[in-house]
């Protein structure tokens, strides 16, 4: 297949040299070129200088959004043929049959993602071709309300959906998502607000930002456990109305994502364990007794790599870990050999992904991985664009592997409903996942999601409850729900100053709110 972009030649940037990158790279293309003669459309003038200043203000370094040098351009451009596909990125080429039009919000052109972004907004992706929906996305941003860095998430995770609508319609798979939610996008002129007045908020909010973490540790999370002797998050929908008691911490480190398990008979809660010092988590345990837990958790796994969410379950006559260790690029498979210590790598189930809270479970008698991914390039294994919008799933007959990815990765684009956010469990014959809603900010909310469908071709979930924050949980975020050996454990946000007195117990004292904005975002 020949694909034809159409992008603006008056404003090329680098995400349109690593579009084609990953374009040319795809199984059944045969050739990609480009048709860059100026756009239509009127990029404004200020939005480079608002570029100019959140990066000044922000310490940032445009990715996708950096200007490229028209002969960067030039092994693209050929007219020898014409394309089999058309995919207009500008919203002025024809409509019709073997033309594919990119619209954010309705809108086609990059001004139209600028402006949803400016407005807060969370950009919906439609990839539409003679009026009906081949693609659809919601796009995350890891730090909502800085534009530059929305704008280059938003930017990658375009280029993820398009690549992956290409290979379905390469390999003869692709079918209309919806002929009814896809109208042509409209090329028109979108209001920006006013740039004087938004330039004077970002700055007094990074003033803030910085303030706030020269007095408080930031991020700084907490876990909280309560005896679950009556229905559980899941079955309720909502926070319960009884308070949780917080895991207590010395105000020089965090625990975040706790895992509880009964072996043996005795419960031990597993937590990722982030010291501010070292700015690496590691993975502790405490054991759990009657009234709770005994002592401080104890550290049991570390790498030389961040290591987060440790997923633990018990099978086989063995206790074993999958912790988040996206920083290396892997998802590992650990065995306890003298619990709840002595971890041992036994495999390394994925590589050269960057995949965050990898989640198992078993389903049909084939298990599988859910896990949201950053895009990458060959070659760039940092990966790009929102930690959180984009599901991947991958099989295996056995837990250990070796496992496939879904033909149809990423089964899922949207930064409210894709994270994992804790263990699936089983209720009235359906898997029901927690997710984390990140559309306005990581670690926001939790939801629930009933899954509807799983199997090798295809994927599919319902949004049954959203839960926040509130009064038996104050803060500004919920993040993360498990449940095991009788107690059930969630996490989120937390102030932990910098500088304190020791409390009579010998903990620093810890805020259970968190509303500076920003302030405890990771």
């Amino acid at each position: 297949m020949h694909v034809r972009v159409r992008l603006d030649g008056a404003r090329p940037v680098r995400w349109h040299a690593a579009l084609l990158r990953r374009i040319s790279g795809l199984p059944g293309i045969r050739a990609v070129s480009i048709d860059d003669a100026p756009a239509t459309e009127v990029w404004p003038a200020t939005a480079d200088l608002l570029f100019r200043l959140e990066a000044l203000v922000h310490g940032l370094r445009p990715v996708g959004s950096a200007a490229l040098a028209a002969a960067e351009l030039d092994r693209w451009r050929r007219t020898d043929a014409a394309p089999d596909l058309l995919l207009d990125l500008c919203g002025d080429a024809p409509t019709g049959p073997g033309t594919w039009q990119l619209a954010y919000d309705g809108h086609s052109g990059a001004a139209a993602l600028l402006a949803s972004l400016v407005a807060g907004g969370v950009p919906r992706l439609d990839l539409v071709e003679n009026g009906a929906v081949v693609a659809v996305g919601r796009l995350g941003a890891d730090r909502p309300g800085i534009v530059l860095a929305s704008f280059d998430d938003a930017l990658a995770r375009t280029a993820t959906v398009i690549a992956a609508a290409l290979r379905r319609r390469a390999s003869g798979q692709i079918a209309p998502v919806s002929a009814a939610d896809g109208p042509a996008p409209r090329a028109v002129s979108l209001p920006i607000p006013a740039l004087g007045a938004r330039t004077g908020r970002m700055l007094a909010g990074a003033l803030v930002h910085r303030l706030y973490r020269l007095c408080y540790n930031a991020p700084h999370w907490r876990c909280g456990w309560r005896r679950l002797d009556g229905p559980d998050l899941i079955a309720l929908g909502h926070l319960p109305d009884a308070a949780w008691t917080v895991l207590p911490d010395d105000g020089r480190r965090f625990y975040a994502d706790p895992f509880p398990i009964a072996v043996g008979g005795t419960t031990h809660l597993f937590v990722e364990d982030f010291p501010h010092a070292t700015g690496k988590a590691i993975i502790s345990a405490v054991r759990f007794g009657r009234d709770g837990p005994e002592g401080a958790p104890i550290p049991v796994l570390e790498e030389a790599h961040h290591l987060s969410y440790p997923f633990v379950f018990e099978r086989d006559r063995h206790v074993w870990m999958v912790p988040e260790s996206s920083a290396a690029g892997t998802v590992d498979l650990y065995r306890a050999t003298r619990f709840p210590g002595g971890w041992v790598k036994e495999a390394t189930l994925l590589s050269g992904v960057v995949a965050s809270d990898a989640t198992l479970v078993e389903h049909g008698g084939i298990w599988w991985i859910f896990a949201t991914v950053r895009d990458a390039e060959p070659g760039a294994p940092a990966g790009s664009g929102s930690f959180h919008d984009a599901l991947h799933l991958w099989s295996a007959p056995d837990f250990r592997g070796p496992y496939t990815p879904h033909p149809a990765n990423p089964v899922l684009v949207d930064p409210a409903f894709a994270r994992p956010a804790g263990q699936m469990v089983a209720r009235d014959g359906a898997l029901i996942r927690p997710v984390q809603d990140c559309a306005e900010g990581y670690g926001r909310a939790l939801a629930l999601a009933r899954i509807d469908r799983l199997d090798q071709e295809g994927f599919a979930q319902t949004i049954t409850a959203r839960i926040g924050p509130g009064p038996a949980w104050p803060g500004s975020r919920l993040h993360t729900v498990n449940a095991g050996g009788g107690i059930e454990c969630i996490d989120g946000s937390a102030r932990a100053l910098r500088f304190r007195r020791p409390s009579r117990h010998g903990h620093a004292s810890v805020s259970r709110e968190g509303r500076v904005p920003g302030a405890d975002c990771r």
